[in-house]
C-alpha cells in the first residue's frame, strides 16, 4: 500500500459538520549534524494547515549547548551568535508539541526530522525515570541512620518530563509521497521538487520556510491523488 493509499480517506472523507476535516502540520528541523545520537537541534520550523489553508505558525532557534559547526553553518546560515542567547531543547520542545497536538505530521525525509525530535524526547523521558528512580531510592525516615547521607546537586536537573518517549503522530514524508505520485524525477530533494513544481523558496535550508515548501509541496502532490481507488 502506498503513502497516498492512506492519506486518500483523510482527504476525501466525509468530516463532521463544522469541521475543516484533518490538521496537518508540516515541519522541518535544522541541526548541527546528521547523527542525531550525537548532533543537536538548533531550529524547528513548523506550518500548520488544513484544506482551507494556514492555520498557525511556529518558528524558533534553538542553544544546543554545543558548539555550531562551520559546516552545517555554511549549509543553513545559523551561526553560534545566532543561538548564544536562544532557549534551550527543554524549553521549547513543550510549546512544539502544542502547536502540534494530536494532527498529522508532514516533513520531507521525515526520519530524519522525527529521528531527532525522538532523540530528545527519549533523553528527557529517560531523565526523568532516573530521577523517579533515584527518589524512590531515597532512605524512608523511619530507616536507621547509618551515616550522615551526602548530598548531590544536579546542576542539570531536567524538570520537564514528555507525555511520550517517540512521536506517536501519523506522519506523511513528501518525499515519498512525491516519488509515489511524481514518478521519474531524477532528484526528490525539496528544492529541487519546488523548482519542478513552480513553488518558490523564500529562504532554502531555513525551518520555517523549508516547512512551508514541504507543506505547499503536501498540497500539490495531494492534488494528483485519485479520490477513488484505481
Amino acid at each position: 500500500m502506498g503513502t497516498y493509499d492512506w492519506v486518500r480517506p483523510l482527504l476525501f472523507g466525509e468530516t463532521q459538520e463544522g469541521t475543516e476535516g484533518p490538521v496537518f502540520i508540516a515541519f522541518d528541523t535544522e541541526t548541527t549534524g546528521l547523527e542525531p545520537k550525537t548532533d543537536k537541534i538548533v531550529e524547528i520550523g513548523a506550518v500548520k494547515f488544513d484544506r482551507l489553508g494556514i492555520i498557525g505558525r511556529f518558528s524558533v532557534l534553538i542553544n544546543p549547548g554545543i558548539p555550531m559547526p562551520a559546516e552545517a553553518a555554511r549549509v543553513n546560515g545559523i551561526t553560534d551568535e545566532m543561538l548564544r542567547k536562544q532557549p534551550p531543547i527543554e524549553e521549547v520542545l513543550p510549546d512544539f508539541l502544542r502547536f502540534i497536538g494530536k494532527g498529522i505530521l508532514v516533513a520531507h525525509n521525515a526520519p530524519f526530522d522525527v529521528s531527532f525530535i525522538n532523540a530528545a524526547l527519549g533523553y528527557f523521558w529517560k531523565k526523568d525515570e532516573e530521577r523517579e528512580k533515584r527518589d524512590t531510592n531515597q532512605p524512608s525516615l523511619l530507616d536507621p541512620v547509618i551515616s550522615e547521607p551526602k548530598i548531590q546537586v544536579d546542576e542539570h536537573k531536567v524538570l520537564w518530563k514528555p507525555p511520550f518517549p517517540a512521536l506517536p503522530h501519523k506522519i506523511v514524508d513528501t518525499r515519498i509521497l512525491a516519488k509515489e505520485l511524481i514518478p521519474g524525477r531524477y532528484s526528490y530533494k525539496l528544492q529541487d521538487l519546488a523548482e519542478y513544481l513552480k513553488i518558490k523558496a523564500l529562504e532554502a535550508h531555513r525551518a520555517e520556510d523549508d516547512a512551508r515548501v514541504c507543506m505547499e509541496v503536501f498540497v500539490q502532490c495531494t492534488r494528483l491523488i485519485p479520490a477513488t481507488q484505481q
